[in-house]
C-alpha cells in the first residue's frame, strides 16, 4: 500500500471542498454541523487554506486514490488559544480519512508524516463527543513520541470543549 501526503494546490480547491462535505457529514453526529439552505456544509476558513501563509491543506492518497485530507496550521501565534508553553505551536484543525481506509494504518502514516515535516510543538484537539477521534489520536501520538511524552488535557470553555494532546515532535 503506497500512502502519499502532499500539499493541495489552489487549482485543486474544489477537490478539498468536496472532501470537506464528506467530512462534515461524517462528523455531524459529533459536532452538530448542519446543511445550509442549499444542501452544503459551510467551512468558514476554506479559502484561508491558500491565503494564510501559516496554513497547509494536505491531500492523502492510497495507491493513487483519494483517501482523505488534513488541514494544518503552522507556527500558530501566541494570541490564539494554546496550551503549549512554546512561542509557536502547530495544529491539525481537521483530519479526515475515507471510511474504506480507516483502521488499516493510513491515518497513522499520514499524521506522522505531517508531524515529521513540521518539527516543534503540536496541539491536537478532538470534539468531546468524538471518542473515536480521541482514541485514534491518543494511539498515533503515543506511538510517535512514546508513552508519557505528551500531555492530555480536557478543555471546557466557550472556545473549545474537548480533549487536547500537547507534545513535541523532535
Amino acid at each position: 500500500m503506497n500512502i502519499e501526503v502532499m500539499v493541495l494546490p489552489y487549482q485543486d480547491k474544489t477537490l478539498l471542498y468536496q472532501l470537506i462535505q464528506l467530512y462534515r457529514y461524517d462528523s455531524s453526529e459529533f459536532d452538530g454541523h448542519v446543511l445550509n439552505e442549499h444542501g452544503f456544509y459551510l467551512y468558514k476558513y476554506f479559502d484561508h487554506q491558500w491565503t494564510d501563509d501559516y496554513r497547509r491543506p494536505y491531500l492523502i492518497r492510497v495507491d493513487g486514490e483519494i483517501a482523505g485530507f488534513a488541514l494544518v496550521s503552522l507556527d500558530v501565534p501566541p494570541e490564539y488559544m494554546k496550551l503549549s508553553t512554546a512561542e509557536r505551536t502547530h495544529t491539525i484543525g481537521d483530519f479526515f480519512i475515507m471510511r474504506k481506509y480507516r483502521r488499516i494504518g493510513v491515518g497513522r502514516v499520514a499524521a506522522q508524516f505531517i508531524m515529521e515535516q513540521h518539527r516543534g510543538f503540536w496541539e491536537i484537539r478532538q470534539t468531546a463527543a468524538n471518542t473515536y477521534a480521541h482514541s485514534f489520536w491518543k494511539q498515533v501520538i503515543s506511538d510517535y513520541v512514546g508513552e508519557g511524552n505528551y500531555q492530555e488535557k480536557l478543555i471546557q470553555t466557550d472556545q473549545w470543549n474537548g480533549p487536547v494532546f500537547v507534545f513535541r515532535s523532535e
